[in-house]
């Protein structure tokens, strides 16, 4: 009941953010009052719902059942980035749709290891992917780094970046026995 109450108040939320922040147009800014990372994060814990809400290097979009869209600048310091690590299923993804992008692994507890490209570990500890199969991170703008999941004895390795117009949704990391690349 509590679930349900989270998500009806949260899709009021992002109701009254477009209407508030419309006024006839199809896509307006909004007000900086909005914590877009708590916003994304409402997303992918399903607690908030909309018709579409995707997310690229520099704007989150949300659009409601009334096709009145609104856009949230990410932070100027912060990289947002969702990985679905697979085993069997994946699909082709560049920038994450929050409300439509399904990853094979969901719910499962993974151990991820991330470090940049001077090999700093940026990241070290065990996540649990969301619903929808994905790891949301935000990380530094403006870098390369190396990623490492291990779930279920599977292992997997992989490189990405954070610069302008990198992509926001990582399908591409498969889990398997042997050594990944």
């Amino acid at each position: 009941m509590r679930k349900h109450m989270m998500v009806l108040a949260g899709a009021l939320l992002v109701s009254m953010l477009i209407g508030a922040c419309s006024s006839g147009g199809s896509q307006n800014t909004a007000v900086e009052a909005v914590d877009v990372k708590q916003l994304v994060q409402g997303f992918s814990e399903r607690t908030v719902t909309a018709n579409n809400a995707s997310i690229s290097s520099k704007e989150l979009v949300v659009t409601n059942a009334n096709s009145k869209s609104v856009s949230y600048q990410l932070p100027e310091d912060e990289f947002f980035v969702s990985i679905a690590p697979y085993i069997e299923h994946t699909h082709e993804c560049a920038i994450h749709n929050l409300t439509g992008c399904q990853g094979e692994l969901a719910n499962k507890e993974m151990d991820v290891y991330i470090e940049d490209a001077e090999g700093r570990t940026v990241l070290d500890q065990t996540m649990t992917t969301y619903a929808n199969g994905f790891l949301d991170l935000w990380l530094p703008r403006n870098q390369k780094y190396r990623i490492t999941i291990t779930y279920d004895g599977k292992t997997a390795t992989s490189e990405f970046s954070t610069f302008e117009n990198d992509k926001t949704c990582i399908t591409t990391i498969r889990l398997t026995d042997g050594p990944s690349a």
